[in-house]
């Protein structure tokens, strides 16, 4: 047992103290030791809800050969990519160089500095799937770091090269442009799968920052072609077999691109996103299904997280499997299963209702198993029967981590949820979790933390962008300015701790500890991989303050390559349109307090780059508004005001008359 991980707090690492392997965690120690004893070190990386971490562990680091040839040649160190996100960023693209292929667990060989010299995914326990057996890659890698360091050192040197180019490639500096915009929505169109939805070929993710700017190009444009391809693939994966159909919420990503057979783990940092898209397209199209799968996620999270919700807060991911030798099990059905739950007739119908008959949804391990999606609109009984059985089996890990960005992302969908789909206790849980997040994450001195209540894992980019954008979603719904105060203290915080001369922004603190010498070589997220841009979010929050040459300073530093980047930078590109095409701004004037009909229309139509202002009679105070406002704005109650660009509208007293004004309305 490894001592040294028996206390983490990481579910991924406290399974790995009970292996035979004698992990230490990251850490100056680790380094240190390998430095002594002339080792390499052995780098894993995984998280608890990866499928092929558990398969992984069981077949190699449970076995007690494979962990004897791990404890004599090498210094073994386990990371969760969930606590150190930029660890992982990091070695997932040093091994990506070497091989051109990602994700976990991440397999790395380090020297002592923590240098990468070898490295892959997964390795299985014999030579199979056109890889070698992890045995061999162990032997190969301790033969040559004691018999050809000079290989090793070469690799290190042409990897070290590799990564400084893409460094430099990634942060080009240039001058936004609303083509560039233009450029992106063609890319989608290109790509766009016209059969079944989404963008290129199987595997396919979701891509919540492309459907927005999608959905805000639809509305701006009032194009079909547009349109189209938000509805196709928002209908895709809210009846495919990705959208869980029983429980709700969204699996990580579906292995064929009919969206039926997925990845089953369940990911905060896809849900939240994927969730504020869903809300606002049933405000736009006020479509049924939009609504029902935006409160289906609520209503997940409040079925499987409701204590830790109602203290504030949000689970980080549900685990796919129940145990390694699982494969989907608990998601999934047999026949047999289904008429033991149901009775032979109801049986029949849930067959029809939810695709069992097509060979689609066979697992691939058990062609008996099958995935539901909604093949037929779903009968409610019949749901809910299937659920109760579900809920009596063996459930997967449900990981209650608070990562601080992680958190906000979901309070954002919240917040969106309430605000465009009218769920009634969305607004609520956003709240609680926002308000723990500022309670118990944040320091004047450091900002947010990482994971709530622990220090120890540092302080990242990703974190304050993610709760500076959940606060300003919260102010524009509840018009406080103490939300409006924090959010501004956030990215204050973020440009002092994380900014370059250049003005894109780091994942890390730039004075963080570094016990390699890696993590000291910037890296600047742009992309959606796998969360939102970082520096496109804060540059989102700075227009949405206001703060525009702040705001120019880091979409300036990224411009040129973002170009290159295009559909996998859709957040920077959400930025970008917010600058180069018009704001609106609306002002609703209410009698009193109490919500008023106005205020709701404000607040339920959805339309692009728009700030909400609101204020009660007689407390009007225009100084804070664009000029254009300042004149024309009054006491008088209700009414409401609405500029697009720079010129204004007439003002409306009636929620019918603002809702056109919002839908029709373009100014210039």
């Amino acid at each position: 047992m490894s001592e040294t991980l028996a206390n983490a707090r990481s579910p991924f690492l406290q399974h790995g103290a009970k292996q035979p392997v004698r992990w230490m965690p990251w850490g100056e120690a680790a380094f240190e030791r390998a430095r002594r004893e002339d080792k390499p070190i052995l780098l894993d990386i995984g998280a608890v809800w990866c499928h092929w971490c558990h398969v992984m562990d069981r077949e190699s680091y449970e076995d007690a050969e494979t962990a004897a040839l791990i404890n004599e040649f090498f210094v073994p160190m386990k990371v969760d990519r969930d606590e150190r996100p930029d660890v992982d960023a990091r070695y997932q693209r040093a091994v990506q160089t070497m091989t051109g292929q990602g994700g976990w667990p991440l397999t790395a060989f380090l020297t002592p500095d923590g240098d990468t010299f070898f490295g892959g995914t997964y390795f299985p326990p014999t030579d199979q799937y056109g890889r070698p057996s992890f045995k061999r890659v162990l032997g190969e890698v301790a033969r040559i770091w004691r018999d050809d360091r000079g290989r090793a050192n070469e690799a290190v040197t042409g990897i070290r090269d590799r990564l400084q180019q893409y460094a430099a490639a990634e942060t080009q500096a240039g001058t936004t442009r609303a083509q560039m915009v233009a450029d992106t929505v063609e890319a989608l169109a290109e790509s766009f799968d016209f059969r079944h939805g989404g963008f290129g070929r199987a595997p396919k993710f979701p891509n919540p920052g492309a459907l927005a700017v999608l959905l805000d190009h639809q509305i701006d444009t009032q194009l079909d072609w547009s349109a189209r391809m938000v509805r196709e693939t928002l209908d895709a994966m809210a009846r495919g077999g990705i959208y869980d159909q029983l429980g709700g919420g969204f699996h990580r990503y579906s292995t064929d691109a009919r969206w039926l057979i997925p990845h089953f783990e369940k990911m905060a940092y896809d849900n939240g996103p994927l969730l504020e898209v869903y809300a606002r397209a049933a405000a736009v199209s006020a479509s049924p299904l939009y609504r029902e799968i935006t409160h289906g996620i609520v209503e997940h999270y409040e079925d499987i997280a409701g204590d830790l919700m109602q203290a504030g807060g949000f689970p980080a991911s549900q685990d796919a499997d129940y145990s390694p030798d699982d494969d989907g099990d608990y998601w999934t059905w047999s026949l047999e299963e289904l008429s033991a739950a149901l009775g032979n007739d109801d049986a029949a119908r849930a067959v029809k209702m939810f695709g069992v008959e097509d060979p689609g949804t066979n697992m691939h391990l058990d062609p008996n198993r099958h995935v539901l999606y909604r093949a037929h609109e779903p009968d409610a009984a019949i749901k809910a029967k299937l659920k109760k059985t579900r809920d009596r089996r063996p459930a997967p890990y449900i990981d209650s981590n608070l990562y601080s960005g992680w958190v906000a992302l979901v309070a954002s969908g919240f917040v969106a949820a309430a605000r465009y789909a009218e769920h009634p206790r969305a607004l609520g849980h956003a709240q609680r979790a926002l308000d723990r997040l500022w309670r118990e994450g944040f320091d004047e001195r450091t900002g947010l933390t990482h994971r709530i209540g622990d220090r120890s894992t540092g302080e990242f980019l990703e974190d304050h962008a993610f709760m500076a954008q959940a606060l300003l979603d919260l102010h524009d719904v509840t018009q406080d300015p103490e939300m409006m105060q924090r959010a501004q203290q956030i990215v204050d915080i973020a440009s002092k701790r994380f900014q370059d001369a250049s003005g894109a922004l780091r994942d890390r603190a730039r004075d963080a500890a570094a016990p390699a010498q890696l993590l000291n070589e910037p890296h600047y997220p742009i992309a959606d991989s796998p969360t939102p841009s970082a520096n496109g979010t804060i540059a989102l929050v700075l227009l949405r303050m206001g703060r525009i040459s702040e705001a120019d300073r880091i979409l300036n530093a990224f411009a040129a390559s973002a170009e290159r980047l295009n559909t996998a930078a859709a957040t920077y590109m959400r930025a970008v349109d917010w600058r180069t095409a018009p704001t609106t701004t609306v002002v609703v004037v209410s009698r009193d307090a109490k919500d008023d009909d106005l205020w709701r229309a404000a607040l339920r139509t959805y339309r692009p780059r728009t700030v909400l202002r609101r204020f009660i009679a007689g407390t009007v105070r225009t100084d804070t508004l664009p000029p254009e406002l300042q004149a024309m704005v009054t006491s008088d109650a209700p009414r409401a005001y609405v500029c697009a660009g720079q010129t204004c509208a007439a003002p409306v007293s009636e929620a019918a008359a603002l809702q056109r004004l919002l839908a029709e309305f373009r100014g210039t």
